[in-house]
């Protein structure tokens, strides 16, 4: 038997969501639409829900609108059927039907990340604890305590002590022998980068090695590190080295690819850096590819930096992308619709109302407050006076008459220019709500349990 699907929505998209379900077809479940008598569904409380909403025979499901502001556990227990969060917009009705309304799993990883601290030696101990912090807070699982050329590191040993103390897994990545030789002793998780020659430093200690050619480029040299590893009985991971741009980047892939096919159940790392550091592209996109070469070739250790500013959001970058890659490859799928924390600058959705959509919304409107939306023909205005459309928001300021309210001047400027960078951008806008940066900005929690609070501009109205 056909599951059966309850929608409640308020009076202004009760008739968009009525065609979008009857233009899906042939349906797996039967539905139903109830108008709950608010305008819009950041207006319907749980209160209304409960006094206002009658199910009549078996229901199995019923599905709130994205912005519905109550606790849908109290909703569930009252009516006994499972109420269910879905999606802020009509638009993306089907893909969360297509899902059966169950949300992608992105709990789980299979990546190490390695966050490194480029500027170790010039820092207090006090300093690496909370530059520490910040990384574990944003997603990293090893502390890499980078090592710089002719710099000295007195607190390396003392640091790397610190560092366990707190509980953090900690590496320390030099070219020095002896670095690396104060950093085994002081209790340091991992060492890089050893190679055949300098193996034998770990032959006393615990920690695990992370492998490197002793010539660069080479993958015997780094097989022989290999072999001369798995014969001393040593923890390791090898990293074929991932080069820059135009400086071997394409031969490199090829190195990874030719690593696992060699020795395929050999623990592999790849140093992110050389290309998100040193490409002027937006980060988020490089970490995604390179996330997704290392969920094809079980690449599950990634060493993460930061050091321009362009990649300040580096190690959450590389978090969503490990979720993102292991959720698509056990479902067998394309990483599409999962999370939108890598879209930054676009997204693949931007208008979820068409200009006849809007058009017919604006014609239900009968009071005279502004609404904003956007479409692909640009920034619509409306209110039951009037229906303005524009690409340049302060073409629209003549037409709203409110120079004698500098509050609502101001709310309306706001609200205008961030449809407007929407609209050029190709990004989603919704009124009264910050634009979605992904990882990039991440937006303030808000508790949807709660009706939303007045916004800035009312509230300084209503207090003067």
């Amino acid at each position: 038997m056909a599951e059966r699907l309850v929608f409640l929505t308020g009076h202004l998209a009760k008739a968009r969501l009525e065609r979008l379900l009857t233009g899906l077809g042939r349906t797996e479940f039967a539905w139903e639409i109830v108008d709950v008598g608010v305008k819009v569904a950041a207006l319907m409380s749980e209160d209304i829900v409960k006094r206002r909403l009658t199910l009549t025979g078996d229901v199995d499901r019923v599905i709130l609108p994205g912005r519905y502001r109550g606790n849908i556990e109290h909703l569930s227990e009252h009516f006994g059927v499972p109420f269910v969060r879905g999606p802020d917009e009509i638009a993306d009705l089907p893909a969360f039907l297509g899902r059966v309304g169950k949300p992608p799993d992105l709990t789980r990883h299979d990546m190490r990340i390695f966050a490194e601290i480029v500027d170790a030696p010039m820092l207090s101990v006090e300093a690496l604890m909370a530059r520490a912090s910040m990384l574990a807070a944003t997603g990293a699982d090893v502390i890499d305590l980078g090592c710089l050329p002719e710099t000295p590191f007195p607190l390396l040993a003392e640091a790397v002590r610190a560092l366990k103390a707190q509980g953090f897994v900690v590496s320390v990545d030099s070219a020095s022998a002896d670095e690396l030789s104060i950093g085994a002793h002081a209790g340091a998780d991992y060492l890089l980068s050893l190679d055949e020659n300098t193996l034998p430093l770990i032959f006393d200690h615990r920690a695990t090695a992370v492998l490197i050619p002793s010539i660069p480029g080479d993958l015997d040299s780094l097989g022989r590190a290999i072999t001369a590893a798995q014969k001393a009985g040593v923890a390791f991971i090898a990293d074929p080295v991932l080069d820059p741009i135009h400086f071997g980047f394409a031969v490199s892939l090829g190195r990874f690819i030719e690593a696992r096919r060699r020795w395929p159940d050999v623990e592999l790392l790849m140093g992110t850096g050389n290309l998100t550091e040193l490409t002027d592209a937006d980060s988020s996109g490089v970490t995604a590819v390179l996330a997704g070469l290392c969920s094809e070739l079980r690449i599950r250790n990634v060493l993460a930096v930061h050091v321009s500013p362009h990649t300040v959001r580096t190690i959450e970058e590389h978090d969503i992308a490990r979720r993102v890659m292991l959720a698509a490859c056990t479902d067998g799928a394309l990483p599409r619709g999962y999370h939108p924390g890598l879209l930054q600058v676009h997204d693949r959705k931007p208008f979820t109302a068409s200009t006849d959509d809007i058009e017919a919304l604006a014609a239900q409107v009968r009071d005279a407050n502004f609404r904003i939306a956007v479409a692909e023909d640009g920034i619509h205005v409306f209110n039951s006076k009037g229906h303005a459309v524009a690409t340049d928001a302060f073409e629209l300021f003549a037409g709203l008459d409110v120079n004698a309210d500098g509050a609502h001047a101001f709310y309306l400027g706001a609200e205008l220019m961030k449809a407007e960078i929407a609209w050029r951008l190709g990004k989603r806008y919704v009124q009264d709500e910050p634009l979605a940066w992904g990882v990039a900005a991440p937006a303030p929690e808000t508790d949807r349990t709660r009706l939303a609070e007045p916004g800035k501009t009312l509230r300084a109205r209503k207090e003067h």
